[in-house]
C-alpha cells in the first residue's frame, strides 16, 4: 500500500469510514513483512527524531533472523543507544521481550531513562540490593522479570552468571562492548568469559562499540566470538589468514567481505554529507592565570620533592600512583593539597605507608590502582614481596617537611585560577548566549575538595543558589535535598529506578536542566554517563593529561542531540612550561577543542593503543629539571605521536571498519526517503483508523479532540500541546491500541461498501478510471511461520475486480479501501469460491518472494559455517606444514654431520619429529572429521529454522461502488 497523495483538498465534508475499513486498517497498521517497515514503525512511536543511519543500523541487526548478533560500530557521537533502542522496541513490538542489557555501572540510569522517556519501553535496573529486596518478596532470580528490560552492569552480570543464564533471552544488548574485546586471549577477562557463557543460548546480541578494534585485528576475532563461535575459524587460523597479512589486499579484502554481515559502521563525515546531523562546532577559550608567589612556593616545594626517588613516606608498590595523584592535586588547587597532606601526615604519623588510600580526593584513583596492577606488574616482580624496610629518622624528617608544606598550603586563601574561572566563566555564558545556546555551564574538576572550594568561590561570585554539585557519592545537604525533592516530585512514577546512585545523578542532573541552576560542577566520577546537550560550555577546570578523558568530559555536552554550537574553556598556567606544553599537545596536535568533531575515533584508539601519554607526561614531570629539559622531553612525545598518528592512520584505511565498499551517502538518503514515506502512510492510515472508530471525535489533518482531550501524531507537538501523543507505543494500554483491538475482534459480514472518490483527502489518479464502477472485494491475511515459530511475517492483502471482470491491481484496490465510504445491505450473497483461484496466485508468488529471502539467509549460513570448517582445517594442517618444514630443514643439517654416532643421534631425533608429524596428521584426519560432522549437524539445524508454514485468513468479503 503506497499512498502518493497529490494534492490535499477539502471538500467540506466529514470523511467517514466503514467498519470493514477499521478492520482493514487496524491489520494494516500491525502487519509485520518488510524489516524496513516493521523499524519505520517502531520508530513512529517513538520521542525522538531519528537519522537515517540509525534506521539503518536498526535494520541492518534485525535482517536475518538466523543471525546470533551483530555489531553496530558507529563513530562517537551518532546516538548508537537509539539504534539499540530501536532495535529493543521492535523486538518487543514482536512480543519477545526477555531483553537483558548490559552496560557500564554509570549508565544503567541513562539507559532506562533513554528507553522510558523516548521508547516508552518498560526497565528495570538490577543491583544487589534490588536483587535482595526481590529475594525477600519470594523471588529467587532477579533476571526473571516479566515485561521489563532488565539493566545491569558488566560485574553484576558476570558475578550473578548462573541466574543469568536460567532465563531465555531473545535479546542482550552489550553497551561499551569493547570491554570483551581481549576475550580471545588464554588469560583474557574472566569476566568477559563469563558473560559470553552466561548468554550463550541467547537468540541474539547486539555489540555497541564505537572503538572495536584499538589495538591489532585480533580484538575484532575476540568481538566476533561474543556473537557467534563460528564466525571465523580459530585464533590461530584468524591469524595467519588476517593478522600476518594486514598489507596483502586480497587477505583484506576477503576479510571485508567476511565480516559484512557482522558488522555495521557509519562514519560522522558520511552522516554530515547526507544532512542527517548538522553537526555544531567547538570553540576554544584558553585563559592564562599567573599562579600567586605563594602557590608558586607551595608547587615548587611538592614537586621537588615527588622528584626524589627514594622517598621513605611513600609505598614503593604505589610510587607511580601516589606521585602521579598528588601532581594532579597539586595542579588542582591550594585547598585541595592542604586537605591531602593533612590526610598523609595522620597515616604516617601511624606508620602507615602512603599508598592509594591516601588519595581519597581523587575519585577514580581505585580505577588508577587497579589499571596499575594490571600494567605495572614487572615494576612489582622488582620491588618484590617482601616488606619494604624504612628509616625512622628520614621518615620523620619527611613529616616534618610535609607538614611544612600543609602549613604554607592552609594559608594560601586564594588561588589565582579560581579567580580566572570567575574572569571567564561570564565571557563563556556571554558567547554561548550569542551562539543560541543557555546560560549553563559544567565545570569539571579531578578533585573533591576543589569541588566545595569551587561552589564557595561561585556562590559567593555572584551565582547565589545557582550551583549544583555532582560527584561520585554526593552527601552534601545540598544535594540531599534536591534527591529527596526529586524523589517526591515522582513518586509512584517509572523516572525512579530504585537505586539510590542512579536515582541521585539523575535528580542533580534535571536540577541542573531547571531553571534553578547555572552551573554544574562535576567531579569525573560524577561526569560519567550523562548526557547534557541542554548545556553548551565545559570548563576543564583541571584539564587530564589523558586525551581520551578530555573527549569523554566533551563528549558530555557535544553529542548527538546538542542543538547548540560549543564552548570548551582550559586554563594554562604560564609559568608552568610543563602545563602549557600539555595544552598545546590535545589542542594544536590532537584538535580536541576546535572544530566539529574533536579527535577521530581512530587517532584516540592509536594513542591508546600505542602511547601511554599519561605516563609519559607524568614521568617529564618527575624526571626534568630545568625548563630546556620539559622543553626536550616534550618534543621527544609530540615526534612519538605524529609517528605513531601517521603509521595508524595507514593502518586505519586497513582496518576495514571505515569503508564497506558502498556508496553509505546514497544509501542513506534513500534510508531517509524510504523511511518518510512510509511515516506519512502509517499517519494517514493511524488517522484513518480514528475517525472510523471515533465518530463523536474532532478531527483536524495532524490531531484530533475526543471528550476534551488533544490527541496529536507528532510527539514535539504532543509536548509543545501538553496532549496525548496518538501513536501504537510499546505500552499497549493507549488509545490507539484499544482502537486496533476492538477492530480487529469485530465479526464482520459480507457488506455493500460504497465509496465516495470526492470525500478522499488527497487524491489517488489511478482510481479515477473505476468511478461509476462496481465489483467485489476479499480482504485476506496471509502468515509465514518459520525459525521455529519464532519469527512470524503476515501481509495485507486486498484482491478487487469489477462486475464485468476486470481485476484491480493490489495497488489501487489497497487505496480503494482508504476512499471515505458508507455501508449499504447487501442484496445479493457473493459467492465463496470467487476468489479461490486469484487468492491461490496471489499466495503463491508472495510464498516464493518469502523463500526467496529464506534461500538468502541459508548461503548466507551456508558460506559462513563453510569458511569456518576451511580456517579450522587449514590450522590443523598448518600443523603439520610446520613439523614437514622442520623435518626438511633437520635432514639437510642432518647430512652436513660427520661422524657416525652424530648420524644415528640425528636419525633418532628424525624419527621422532616424523612421529610427531604423523600423530598431527592423525589428528587432523580425526578433527576433520569431527569438523565435518559439526558443519553437516549445524546446516541441519539452519534447515530445521527455515521451515516455512503458512496460514490464510478471510477478514472479510465484500460489494463496492466508486461514486463522485
Amino acid at each position: 500500500m503506497a499512498r502518493t497523495i497529490l494534492a490535499v483538498c477539502s471538500k467540506g465534508k466529514s470523511e467517514m469510514f466503514t467498519p470493514h475499513q477499521s478492520t482493514y486498517f487496524a491489520h494494516w497498521l500491525t502487519q509485520s513483512g518488510k524489516i524496513e517497515n516493521q523499524v519505520s514503525r517502531a520508530m513512529a512511536s517513538a520521542r525522538v527524531d531519528m537519522n537515517p543511519h540509525q534506521i539503518d543500523a536498526a535494520c541492518f541487526a534485525l535482517k536475518s533472523p538466523l543471525e546470533q548478533g551483530v555489531l553496530l560500530a558507529d563513530e562517537v557521537g551518532l546516538g548508537k543507544t537509539i539504534e539499540a533502542s530501536l532495535v529493543m522496541a521492535q523486538k518487543w513490538a514482536e512480543n519477545k521481550r526477555n531483553i537483558l542489557l548490559i552496560v557500564p555501572a554509570s549508565l544503567r540510569k541513562q539507559w532506562s531513562q533513554e528507553l522510558g522517556d523516548k521508547f516508552e519501553l518498560p526497565s528495570v535496573i538490577i543491583d544487589g540490593k534490588v536483587a535482595a529486596s526481590l529475594k525477600k518478596e519470594g523471588k529467587i532470580n532477579p533476571f526473571d522479570q516479566n515485561g521489563q528490560i532488565v539493566i545491569c552492569s558488566y560485574e553484576y552480570a558476570a558475578l550473578q552468571r548462573d541466574y543469568v543464564r536460567l532465563v531465555s533471552w531473545n535479546l542482550v544488548v552489550f553497551d561499551e562492548a569493547h570491554k570483551l574485546r581481549n576475550l580471545y586471549q588464554t588469560n583474557g577477562s574472566k569476566r568477559a568469559k563469563a558473560l559470553v557463557e552466561a548468554t550463550e543460548f541467547a537468540e541474539s546480541r547486539v555489540l555497541l562499540s564505537a572503538t572495536p578494534i584499538q589495538n591489532n585485528l585480533l580484538e575484532l576475532y575476540g568481538l566476533s566470538q561474543v556473537i557467534d563461535p563460528h564466525f571465523f575459524g580459530d585464533e590461530k587460523s584468524f591469524r595467519a589468514l588476517y593478522v600476518n597479512r594486514q598489507r596483502d589486499e586480497k587477505a583484506l579484502e576477503d576479510l571485508k567481505r567476511r565480516i559484512r554481515p557482522l558488522c555495521h559502521r557509519t562514519l560522522r563525515r558520511q552522516v554530515q554529507e547526507e544532512g542527517g546531523i548538522n553537526f555544531t562546532n567547538r570553540y576554544s577559550i584558553t585563559q592564562d592565570f599567573t599562579p600567586l608567589p605563594e602557590e608558586w612556593e607551595l608547587y615548587q616545594k611538592l614537586s621537588h620533592y615527588l622528584q626524589q626517588p627514594d622517598n621513605e613516606a611513600i609505598n614503593p608498590r604505589a610510587r607511580h600512583l601516589v606521585s602521579m595523584g598528588l601532581r594532579k592535586i597539586l595542579a588542582s588547587s591550594s585547598f585541595a593539597v592542604a586537605d591531602t597532606l593533612r590526610g598523609m601526615i595522620d597515616r604516617l604519623e601511624q606508620q602507615q605507608w602512603l599508598d592509594e588510600q591516601a588519595l581519597s580526593d581523587i575519585e577514580e584513583i581505585d580505577d588508577w590502582a587497579e589499571s596499575e596492577n594490571r600494567g605495572d606488574e614487572e615494576s612489582n616482580d622488582k620491588v618484590g614481596n617482601d616488606e619494604p624496610v624504612r628509616s625512622p629518622s628520614k621518615l620523620s624528617q619527611e613529616i616534618a617537611q610535609l607538614s611544612e608544606f600543609f602549613d604554607l598550603a592552609k594559608n594560601i586563601a586564594s588561588n589565582a585560577k579560581g579567580q580566572a574561572l570567575l574572569a571567564v566563566l561570564e565571557k563563556a555564558l556571554t558567547m554561548t548566549e550569542r551562539l543560541g545556546g543557555q546560560r549553563k555551564a559544567v565545570v569539571f574538576t579531578e578533585s573533591c575538595r576543589t569541588q566545595q572550594y569551587l561552589q564557595e568561590l561561585l556562590e559567593t561570585g555572584g551565582y547565589a543558589g545557582r550551583t549544583v554539585l555532582l560527584n561520585g557519592s554526593n552527601n552534601d545537604p545540598h544535594s540531599k535535598e534536591i534527591y529527596q525533592a526529586w524523589l517526591e516530585e515522582h513518586k509512584g512514577s517509572a523516572r525512579i529506578s530504585g537505586s539510590k546512585a542512579a536515582d541521585m545523578k539523575a535528580a542533580l542532573v534535571d536540577q541542573f536542566r531547571s531553571n534553578n541552576a547555572d552551573i554544574l560542577i562535576s567531579t569525573e566520577a560524577g561526569g560519567e554517563g550523562i548526557n547534557l546537550q541542554f548545556c553548551s560550555v565545559l570548563i576543564n577546570y583541571d584539564l587530564p593529561w589523558n586525551p581520551q578523558k578530555v573527549e569523554q568530559r566533551i563528549g558530555r555536552v557535544h553529542r548527538y542531540g546538542q542543538k547548540n554550537d560549543v564552548v570548551v574553556v582550559n586554563f594554562v598556567n604560564r609559568k608552568n612550561p610543563a602545563d602549557r606544553r600539555v595544552f598545546q599537545l590535545l589542542d594544536e596536535k590532537l584538535r580536541l577543542f576546535e572544530g566539529v568533531f574533536g579527535a577521530s575515533d581512530e587517532v584516540l584508539g592509536a594513542i591508546e593503543g600505542s602511547i601511554d601519554i599519561e605516563r609519559r607526561i607524568y614521568e617529564i614531570y618527575q624526571k626534568c629539571r630545568t625548563d630546556q629539559e620539559i622543553e626536550y622531553q616534550f618534543d621527544q612525545l609530540q615526534r612519538s605521536l605524529e609517528e605513531t598518528l601517521a603509521a595508524r592512520e595507514t593502518a586505519a584505511r586497513e582496518a576495514l571498519l571505515n569503508n564497506f565498499d558502498r556508496d553509505v551517502v546514497s544509501a542513506l538518503k534513500t534510508r531517509r526517503d524510504q523511511s518518510n514515506d512510509f511515516l506519512q502512510e502509517y499517519e494517514q492510515v493511524l488517522m484513518d483508523l480514528a475517525r472510523a472508530e471515533l465518530p463523536d471525535a474532532t478531527f483536524n489533518t495532524n490531531h484530533f479532540y475526543l471528550k476534551n482531550q488533544r490527541y496529536d501524531l507528532s510527539w514535539p507537538l504532543a509536548e509543545q500541546n501538553d496532549s496525548e501523543f496518538f501513536r501504537l507505543q510499546a505500552t499497549e494500554h493507549y488509545l490507539a491500541w484499544d482502537l486496533v483491538r476492538r477492530a480487529k475482534a469485530r465479526n464482520l459480514v459480507p457488506a455493500h461498501l460504497v465509496f465516495h472518490y470526492d470525500q478522499l483527502q488527497g487524491q489517488y489518479v489511478a482510481l479515477r478510471e473505476y468511478l461509476g464502477h462496481s465489483g467485489t472485494l476479499s480482504a485476506f491475511e496471509v502468515r509465514f511461520t518459520y525459525n521455529k515459530g519464532r519469527t512470524r511475517n503476515t501481509r495485507l492483502v486486498v484482491l478487487a475486480q469489477t462486475d464485468d471482470g476486470h481485476r484491480l491491481a493490489l495497488e489501487n484496490a489497497d487505496h480503494l479501501m482508504s476512499v471515505p465510504a458508507r455501508e449499504e445491505p447487501l442484496s445479493d450473497a457473493i459467492p465463496e469460491e470467487l476468489f479461490a483461484e486469484w487468492q491461490a496466485q496471489v499466495v503463491e508468488e508472495t510464498e516464493a518472494e518469502t523463500e526467496a529471502e529464506l534461500d538468502q539467509y541459508l548461503e548466507q549460513e551456508s558460506e559462513k559455517l563453510e569458511r569456518w570448517a576451511q580456517d579450522r582445517r587449514k590450522a590443523l594442517m598448518a600443523t603439520v606444514d610446520e613439523l614437514d618444514e622442520q623435518i626438511r630443514a633437520y635432514k639437510k643439517e642432518a647430512r652436513q654431520l660427520a661422524s657416525t654416532a652424530e648420524k644415528i643421534q640425528a636419525k633418532k631425533e628424525l624419527r621422532k619429529l616424523e612421529r610427531k608429524r604423523d600423530d598431527a596428521l592423525a589428528e587432523y584426519h580425526q578433527s576433520k572429521k569431527a569438523i565435518e560432522q559439526e558443519e553437516d549437524r549445524l546446516l541441519d539445524e539452519v534447515s530445521e529454522k527455515l521451515e516455512l508454514t503458512c496460514e490464510i485468513k478471510t477478514l472479510f468479503t465484500a460489494r463496492w461502488t466508486l461514486t463522485h
